[in-house]
């Protein structure tokens, strides 16, 4: 007897459909599972006997054999198990065949046939409404992460018992209405507020351009000066994530196993990796080739805290992304492309002590062992960071008579602003632009257009601090980005001339 289940597998952030081909014979009692299954899919053989049996259902004392088609792609996961399990109980005439018509199933089995929640269910429920599939049979643990999702009835099971009661009619699962997006946007409850940042006037300015327009900062200056906490207060000041882009990082951490309790994400990532982080675990990697740091931070913000730290193959491997906002990996036996937009933050101090410059403290570094230091940032990465600024410690008495700051939600409140002109600047533009920093060089004339004072002081300032074409084009994006936090149509001298001053710290440490 032959039964079929639909499934899904994963490639990347995307899914793709399976079907499950169950086929049950006459001969030595053999359980063969054939269609290109990696070590997870084989042992599915012994998770589906052992749950059949501790579920209360027999086992067929035949020859079984499984076929996972197509079979060219590579099937890899634990996420077979339930199919593989209902279609063996079809066999077996415990599921009438019409009741798994149109009908996909996946989920990891436990020896007593509990289902467990698995990688990747958001991509594979996509994937399968896109093929048209309009019931979907998931772990009940999965649930959270998909409930936004409309165009299927979504049922989720929490044993093969369950799932196998509801397909007979026994006891009918009720499926969840969707929940709106707009009911999981909560409020925002950081710990982080810009308002507990004292001073730090221009550094924060720059943090509010780079919100407003998804530009790149790196801050140089001593330890203890409100780097690290400014940095960490970057979320706060951006809008809310579109449902679109919240699918989007969704689908990334769902396949990374990195998924919240909450489910679905509605606050945008902050991803922190420690400067001793490898190569892989940053840009993505493994033999399944997982997302890294670089593509959890989608739509969100990436820090990276004392940057000359890093190894230099792991900061060299960020240029591309940067430039292109995804990263292709290839590995021997997977490839995969992760989308990576996001705001990087750097951090560093401006000599191997952190005290060239200080106020308070002696640099004891020679020039020999400062300019060492400094070289760990290669010049084409320097380039694609768009914003320098400098940040200075202030002494403790000085900083006991400050007030509080402005609070993060009024910033936010001029970011979100500047975004709106921003989106409606760019609806008809061909490609995916969401913000100044992702322009390219077809619209970047048009997005930036100048005064001739501007211009004649872009040309200047480029020609004086000798700027690559890339530096000049990161220049006009800021000064954009500034023009719109004003309200301004065009961009004019004094949206240039702040622009160009963050860039100069590369010329004074340097050059």
């Amino acid at each position: 007897m032959l039964a079929s289940v639909l499934s899904c597998g994963l490639t990347g952030i995307d899914g793709f459909g399976v079907d499950v081909e169950v086929n049950l014979s006459n001969g030595m009692p053999v359980f063969e599972i054939v269609g290109l299954p990696d070590a997870a899919v084989r042992e599915s053989r012994e998770r589906v006997r052992a749950a059949a049996k501790n579920s209360g259902y027999g086992f067929p004392t035949a020859r079984l054999t499984v076929n996972l088609a197509p079979a060219d792609l590579k099937k890899e996961g634990p996420s077979f198990d339930l199919p593989i399990a209902l279609g063996t109980l079809c066999c077996c005439g415990v599921i009438g065949a019409e009741a798994l018509e149109g009908t996909c199933a996946f989920g990891e089995l436990g020896l007593d046939g509990s289902v467990r929640p698995v990688r990747g269910a958001l991509p594979m429920v996509i994937s399968a409404i896109e093929r048209g599939v309009r019931r979907v049979m998931l772990p009940a643990g999965n649930l959270n992460e998909v409930r936004c999702i409309e165009g299927a009835a979504l049922y989720p099971v929490e044993s093969l018992n369950a799932a196998v009661r509801h397909l007979t009619g026994q006891a009918p699962i009720q499926p969840p209405e969707p929940v709106p997006y707009a009911a999981l946007l909560r409020r925002r409850e950081s710990l982080e507020d810009f308002r507990h940042v004292k001073g730090q006037s221009s550094a924060k300015r720059a943090l509010e351009i780079a919100a407003a327009g998804g530009h790149n900062v790196l801050m140089i200056g001593p330890p203890g000066s409100g780097k690290t906490l400014m940095a960490r207060c970057m979320p706060t000041i951006l809008p809310d994530m579109t449902f679109a882009e919240a699918l989007e990082s969704t689908r990334i951490h769902s396949v990374a196993g990195s998924v919240p309790p909450s489910g679905l994400l509605t606050e945008r990532p902050f991803r922190s990796p420690h400067h001793t982080a490898s190569h892989a675990s940053l840009v993505g990697g493994g033999i399944n080739a997982l997302p890294g740091e670089i593509s959890k931070a989608h739509n969100g913000v990436l820090f990276l805290d004392e940057l000359p730290e890093y190894r230099r193959d792991v900061l060299e491997a960020l240029r591309q992304p940067l430039e292109d906002g995804f990263v292709t990996i290839a590995r021997v036996n997977a490839q995969a492309t992760y989308p990576a937009r996001f705001v990087l933050i750097c951090s560093m101090n401006p000599c191997p002590c952190g005290n060239l410059g200080s106020r308070t403290r002696q640099c004891r570094c020679t020039p020999a062992e400062i300019r060492r230091y400094l070289n760990r940032i290669s010049g084409p990465l320097l380039d694609r960071i768009d914003m320098h600024i400098e940040v200075e410690s202030i002494p403790a008495d000085q900083l006991a008579e400050l007030e509080e700051s402005e609070p993060s939600a009024a910033i936010r409140a001029r970011v979100c602003a500047a975004r709106e002109i921003q989106q409606a600047r760019y609806a008809k533009e061909k490609g995916d632009i969401r913000c100044n920093a992702q322009l390219d060089a077809r619209t970047l004339a048009r997005a930036c257009a100048m005064t001739p004072e501007a211009r004649e002081l872009a040309l200047l300032s480029s020609e004086r601090l000798k700027l690559s074409n890339r530096a000049y084009t990161r220049i006009l994006k800021v000064a954009r980005t500034i023009a719109d936090l004003e309200g301004a149509d065009e961009i004019g001298a004094e949206h240039v001339s702040e622009a160009v001053q963050y860039r100069t710290l590369d010329r004074k440490y340097w050059g």
